[in-house]
């Protein structure tokens, strides 16, 4: 699967740029010079490629062939634009849930939360265009395949993707510690997104300002918290349990 979602060399990284190829992120090759390599370097200003400059060593070990200073991957997935896909859905009659990962990082946290999303019937997983998880050949097997049925949008910021939501009607709560609220006292019968955080840090602080509820699991032991795959489960299926109960879910 690597090599499926993986481009390498500076010519091959150029073309796919050119040819409109939905890139994830680029590894440069740090101190690298000459001119193809530059113009390479000035086309990925004018995109909103996530680029990382790292050293050789690092290119070597996602390739062992001959990449010039260069490695790029590549989305096996098309991302939807998400004013299209929050109108589809509302205009659907069913009743709204979205998903939104502020930068999760780990791969296979994100495959996981990926499979989650698809079994609680989520409308849609909403990432940040940069900072984030790529969907590359462990998110796809950790999924299970779910990556490719659950729409995928990407945005230049989680904020905006909240206030969106907000705009449309939908309620965006934040699953975080920090709040004296649990998951089981708030109603998730009405349209609704939830917000899961990255691995180290959680949720921003400037996000948590804007959100219209926040909601934390019940930890009952001496490890303060849950991995966030975990968590998401967790958070899912109390959603899928109200909805059931209240007549609003598939079953």
């Amino acid at each position: 699967m690597k090599d499926q979602t993986q481009i390498f060399g500076i010519r091959a990284v150029i073309e796919a740029i050119n040819a409109g190829e939905t890139i994830d992120k680029v590894f440069l090759q740090k101190g690298h010079k000459g001119d193809l390599f530059h113009d390479l370097e000035t086309r990925l200003r004018s995109t909103d490629i996530n680029v990382s400059y790292v050293p050789a060593e690092k290119l070597n070990r996602l390739t062992h062939k001959n990449h010039q200073g260069v490695v790029a991957q590549i989305s096996p997935i098309a991302f939807h634009p998400l004013e299209e896909l929050v109108l589809q859905v509302i205009e659907s009659g069913k009743t709204p849930l979205f998903l939104l990962l502020d930068q999760l990082s780990d791969v296979r946290n994100f495959g996981a939360i990926i499979r989650t999303a698809e079994c609680t019937g989520i409308d849609g997983i909403i990432i940040q265009k940069k900072g984030g998880a790529p969907v590359n050949g462990d998110t796809i097997k950790t999924s299970a395949g779910a990556v490719f049925k659950v729409p995928i949008c990407k945005v230049d910021h989680i904020k905006d993707a909240v206030f969106y939501m907000q705009a449309s009607g939908i309620k965006v709560i934040a699953a975080t510690e920090k709040t004296h609220t649990h998951v089981y006292d708030i109603s998730f019968t009405e349209p609704c997104a939830i917000i899961m955080g990255s691995e180290g840090r959680g949720i921003h602080p400037s996000i948590l300002k804007v959100v219209d509820a926040k909601a934390k699991l019940p930890i009952l032991g001496d490890i303060e918290s849950l991995n966030v795959s975990v968590a998401c489960g967790a958070f899912l299926y109390e959603i899928v349990r109200q909805r059931l109960v209240h007549g609003h879910g598939p079953l």
